[in-house]
Parts: structure tokens; C-alpha cells; sequence
């Protein structure tokens, strides 16, 4: 494979993770979407005022609304990539409580084991395409 090859593989894979992002940060600011998303909270991590669920379903819409933008920008490109990877994990506990009541919350409740390697692989791809020249 050319590195011409390469650097053109890696771009639109960085385009395709942005544009998810980016797409997946502005469906926290549909209505029905982000109060499904705030009944994904877990309990334990609920908190009442500024940090209350819908408002941290709202942050993180803006989180990842940034980071496929930051993605795309050369001179942000890598801190974006270490924000996503952190976000990644940060989102992780809501998935794992969805993944645990698939009955509350369908399709959006992917098992656990198959959305942690999805999540993985991403997380991986994300620091690829942040780093790649």
C-alpha cells in the first residue's frame, strides 16, 4: 500500500468518525432523544441542579458535536482524538446500564460485550486517524 494510499484511507475515516460525532452530538439535542438518553443515567451517577441528567446529555452532545469538529482541524486533531477516547469511556457507564435494561430501553441498549469492543475499536480508530500525518 502507497502512503498516498494510506493518508487517503485515514482521511476519510477521520471524515466518517467526525461526521458520526458530529451527527451523534446533535441528536442529544432532539427532545425525545435526549430524554431517553437522560433515563440512561445511571442512578448511582444522578445528580440534581447543573449536573442533573438531561443537562449532562446536553454537555455531551456539545462534547461530541467538538470532537468530530476538532477532528478535522490539523492544529486540534489530537487533542480532539484524546478528548473523544476520554469521552468514550467517560459514556461508558450510561451504556452498560442501558445494555443491562434492554427492556426499558430497546434497541438503543446494545449488549454490553458487543458495544465494549465497538467502543474499543472506535476508541482505537480514533487515535489512529488523530495521529496519522
Amino acid at each position: 500500500m502507497t502512503d498516498a494510499t494510506l493518508t487517503v484511507i485515514v482521511t476519510i475515516v477521520r471524515i466518517v468518525i467526525a461526521v458520526v460525532f458530529i451527527g451523534m452530538g446533535i441528536n442529544h439535542f432532539v427532545p425525545r432523544s435526549a430524554r431517553v438518553m437522560a433515563k440512561m443515567i445511571p442512578p448511582a451517577m444522578r445528580r440534581e441542579g447543573a449536573f442533573n441528567p438531561l443537562n449532562l446529555v446536553y454537555f455531551t452532545g456539545v462534547c461530541e458535536i467538538l470532537g468530530g469538529i476538532g477532528l478535522l482541524v490539523p492544529q486540534t486533531r489530537l487533542a480532539a482524538g484524546i478528548a473523544l477516547v476520554v469521552f468514550l469511556a467517560a459514556v461508558f457507564p450510561a451504556n452498560a446500564y442501558a445494555a443491562a435494561n434492554r427492556e426499558r430501553f430497546g434497541a438503543v441498549a446494545i449488549p454490553f460485550w458487543p458495544r465494549l469492543v465497538g467502543q474499543v475499536v472506535l476508541a482505537a480508530l480514533i487515535v489512529w486517524v488523530a495521529v496519522a500525518a
